[in-house]
């Protein structure tokens, strides 16, 4: 489980990737990012999530997205990305089943 806040754009994206590759070669295959504390994200970091998911798939995992704020919610829809990404309106059984390299 990887938790971002604030705002995931060209400044602070390259931080989420070092986080989410991290997570992978330290043997995760499932990413669960916990959105609900973002209230922005441009295409720097969709692009990250994008190329985190790539990665995670190849290793035959996935990425998830929890909770995204609306404005979050509304790029992903716009962009289409809403069908490419699975996306869980909140944590609820989640936050169990997220351990240690989830």
């Amino acid at each position: 489980m990887v938790t971002v806040g604030g705002e995931v754009d060209l400044y602070t994206a390259p931080q989420l990737r070092d986080e989410l590759v991290g997570a992978l070669e330290d043997g995760a295959r499932r990413l669960v990012i916990d959105m609900s504390r973002v209230e922005f994200c441009d295409s720097t970091g969709i692009s990250v999530l994008l190329s985190a998911m790539k990665r995670s798939r190849d290793k035959e995992g996935d990425l998830e997205l929890v909770a995204p704020k609306p404005a979050v919610t509304k790029v992903l829809e716009v962009t289409g990305l809403d069908e490419v990404f699975t996306i869980h309106p909140d944590l609820g059984p989640l936050s169990a089943q997220a351990g240690p390299g989830a």
